[in-house]
């Protein structure tokens, strides 16, 4: 009898406070990403994430109960790396270069390691968000949203539906480029944010 599949991705069993297990941890969400970028979900196996990160399948399984968790807090470090980087860029005197910044950061977030984000794009998809990758996309919504209102850029009548928009446009051009293979960050930076503009300079029309 084939199980269903969960409804939502399984979270880790329980959170390093030590700093042995916080590293041990780390080094295990490391493998898992190597093995992915390496041998894709075919060879993603909880066996293979142990012996990359070279501890015990025992000790692998204190921390998560399986790949869905692994791949689960993968997703949380890559997305928490992009919301930081994105904290720092909304920090910028004006809305413009924060947006154009947090644009450039999103590219060069999601080419750094193409293979590896492309899978995490596709699991992010196949399974329903857990509350921690929620809370994560969550900030990036809200990050958007605090940029959209500075006053150089255009009024947006919805400030809700426009931050998501936004982040739907610069998530769903990035990802189509890392699919087919697009290596030229600022080329992509600079037609993500014309589509960007487009939006926000139009959205007083609609």
């Amino acid at each position: 009898m084939v199980r269903p599949p969960p409804h939502h991705r399984p979270t880790p069993r329980k959170t390093p406070r030590q700093p042995r297990s916080v590293e041990t941890v780390a080094v295990l969400v490391e493998a898992a990403a190597r093995i992915l970028e390496q041998h894709g979900p075919g060879g993603f196996t909880t066996n293979a994430v142990a012996g990359r990160a070279g501890v015990s399948i025992g000790s692998l399984y204190q921390y998560f109960p399986g790949k869905e968790a692994l791949i689960g807090a993968l997703i949380v470090r890559e997305t928490g790396q992009l919301i930081a980087d994105w904290e720092r860029d909304a920090t910028a005197p004006d809305g413009a270069q924060a947006l154009t910044d947090m644009i450039g950061s999103a590219v060069a977030h999601q080419l750094k390691r193409p293979a590896l984000a492309r899978l995490l794009d596709v699991e992010e998809a196949r399974l329903p968000f857990d509350r921690d990758t929620r809370r994560v996309s969550d900030r990036l919504r809200a990050l958007l949203l605090e940029v959209l209102a500075r006053p150089d850029l255009p009024h947006q009548p919805d400030p809700e539906v426009a931050a998501a928009d936004v982040l739907a446009i610069i998530k769903g051009m990035i990802d189509a480029a890392g699919e087919r293979g697009e290596g030229d960050q600022p080329l992509l930076a600079r037609r993500v944010r014309r589509a960007v503009d487009g939006y926000l300079n139009s959205s007083d029309h609609v």
